[in-house]
């Protein structure tokens, strides 16, 4: 593994620089304006709060590094609205396999590009925490499942209470329409 490498100006800029270095990283992102316009004005910046400037190298480097970075983030958000019909709450045990799935590949090209057993802990405790959130979020769906369905089918009671009909056919009406399979009472 290599080290962090040599400083930049941009990275030996004080704590006080940092709103600037953030509202500078936000210009970048939006692609409107040219790097240089961006890294002129951070100078004006960094310059009224009588810091030195960035060098154009610095900041190039920085703005490559975040288009790097951005253009990965796109690609992940493509590959999760391809993904996201498939990723729902009835289908757990399939999304589990299909994210683990995912996970493992990236954990091999983490390897393949020399990464530490550090980081590839980490990716896996991240899998964990996903599918324990998967599965929380599909108790909580299956307990407001349960909700829905008993406040229906007291609904369903009532009505059928009022207007006079059989508990026999309001059991069918909760069968047909509410898809509640209730035991039948003596």
């Amino acid at each position: 593994m290599s080290g962090r490498g040599r400083l930049s100006s941009l990275d030996l800029l004080p704590d006080e620089a940092q709103d600037d270095i953030i509202w500078a990283c936000q210009e970048l992102s939006k692609r409107r304006r040219t790097q240089e316009d961006i890294r002129f004005e951070l100078n004006d910046r960094l310059e009224a709060r009588g810091l030195e400037g960035v060098s154009k190298s610095a900041f190039n480097r920085k703005a490559t590094r975040l288009a790097a970075i951005q253009r990965r983030m796109q690609d992940a958000r493509e590959i999760f609205q391809g993904l996201t019909p498939q990723l729902t709450p009835e289908k757990v045990d399939e999304n589990t396999i299909a994210l683990g799935e995912m996970i493992k590949t990236l954990i091999q090209e983490l390897m393949d590009d020399d990464h530490d057993t550090k980081q590839t802990m980490e990716l896996a405790r991240a899998f964990q925490a996903t599918v324990q959130a998967q599965k929380i979020s599909s108790d909580r769906r299956r307990k407001l499942e349960d909700e829905m369905t008993a406040r229906a089918s007291k609904a369903v009671d009532t009505v059928a209470k009022a207007k006079g009909l059989s508990a026999e056919t309001a059991e069918q009406i909760k069968a047909q329409i509410l898809g509640i399979a209730t035991e039948r009472r003596p």
